[in-house]
């Protein structure tokens, strides 16, 4: 219990004669009153008013006293999740049928002090009111997630040590969505993010070159259709299409997983990788489609990071901003895994060389290839070869004595 005003009543009344009595059923809920002088005087303000502590006991109406404490929040905050599901039923506490609908909660997210007491009572809570039977569930939660804490000058951003950034001031200088973006780039979720004025720059800077990215070639890509794989066997198309459908997946199963400051790198990897396809001044129909479908599905990826700008370019493309949290583009398989792998060669585990190889190429062919290149021929000339590790589409390496 807390000695205040603010919170639940505690439906109790104290008699000398009988003791201590439940608040009766039919006078449940026990309502605070509105029209109390809030007094100050250190101790709940409801001990001082005597229209709400004076009663009769329920059970032999002798004059009795209402208990004045009302109940510490965590006991609200232990089955709000519940109501949630139900808040216009008032027959009882809980519309089994509703709540047995929605429960478990799919995912739990908060602090890791805020999680260990709230998620422990509620379970509780839960467990009694399932054996009540007014919950079909044991276990309300199926997944947590502990977010970090924001840390600036070393310490825990918070008031009493006076190092908060004020949301205002950053809104209003970068706008909501560099806010945002950076939190959520800064480090992964669980883990402490440590505050740097820089970062958020760097966030802004990178927003800004998205959008001239796609407004500088607006006009080239209005009304056209969009498509997301090459019409034709040019070698930078095809490598946009890989870039991009490798992006997709890996955003996609980024957010999933709550890595979502790898799919934010993912995405901005994807934006350097079209300035560079757009360094070539090419303005055939297919490419503009091309160039479209790569605009969609990078304003569709940022959407769940930058909502208010991601809706400005969706416009800017013609598109009703609307739904654009219903169009999360799909990656083509096809192209997630590249024909061709990136070999590192090292001798004696010191990196001496790459080749690009066909994906997959027998290991024999790859060992021949690998003593062609100089770079091998110069570490390995006049030394004894004792062994050539192969890890597929990844390394080489020449064991030398």
């Amino acid at each position: 219990s807390r000695q205040r005003y603010w919170g639940a009543p505690i439906p109790i009344i104290y008699c000398e004669s009988c003791g201590t009595v439940p608040v009766p059923y039919n006078d449940l809920p026990v309502v605070l009153p509105v029209d109390l002088a809030v007094t100050m005087v250190g101790k709940s303000p409801l001990a001082e008013y005597t229209d709400f502590y004076q009663v009769e006991c329920p059970v032999c109406k002798k004059p009795a006293r209402r208990e004045t404490d009302t109940m510490d929040t965590f006991v609200e905050s232990s089955w709000y999740f519940l109501k949630y599901a139900c808040p216009d039923y008032n027959e009882g506490p809980l519309d089994s049928k509703k709540v047995n609908y929605w429960m478990p909660v799919d995912q739990y997210i908060g602090g890791v002090e805020h999680a260990v007491l709230h998620l422990l009572y509620s379970r509780f809570f839960n467990r009694v009111l399932n054996e009540f039977d007014l919950v079909a569930v044991r276990e309300p939660f199926e997944n947590l997630l502990t977010q970090g804490m924001v840390i600036k000058d070393g310490a825990k951003m918070s008031k009493s040590k006076g190092n908060v950034v004020d949301p205002d001031y950053m809104i209003k200088k970068y706008g909501a969505d560099t806010a945002r973006l950076f939190c959520l780039f800064a480090a992964p979720p669980e883990k402490d993010l440590d505050w740097s004025d820089k970062g958020v720059e760097g966030c802004s800077r990178f927003l800004l070159r998205v959008w001239r990215l796609i407004s500088e070639h607006i006009d080239d890509t209005k009304d056209v259709e969009a498509i997301l794989e090459p019409l034709t066997d040019d070698r930078e198309d095809i490598q946009l299409t890989y870039l991009m459908h490798k992006t997709i997946k890996k955003v996609t199963e980024d957010i999933d997983r709550f890595h979502l400051n790898t799919a934010i790198a993912r995405i901005m990897e994807l934006v350097n990788g079209l300035y560079k396809f757009l360094e070539k001044e090419r303005k055939d129909d297919t490419t503009k489609r091309f160039v479209r479908g790569a605009f969609e599905t990078l304003v569709a990826l940022l959407f769940p990071y930058v909502p208010h700008i991601s809706e400005e370019l969706w416009e800017m493309l013609g598109k009703n901003p609307r739904p654009i949290s219903t169009e999360w583009p799909r990656y083509n398989p096809q192209y997630v895994e590249e024909d061709t792998a990136l070999v590192v060669v090292q001798v004696n585990g010191k990196l001496r060389d790459r080749c690009e190889v066909d994906r997959d190429i027998d290991q024999e062919k790859l060992k021949e290839l690998v003593f062609t290149l100089d770079n091998i021929k110069r570490h390995t000339e006049g030394k004894t070869v004792v062994k050539t590790i192969v890890v597929p589409n990844k390394l080489v390496n020449v064991v030398v004595k």
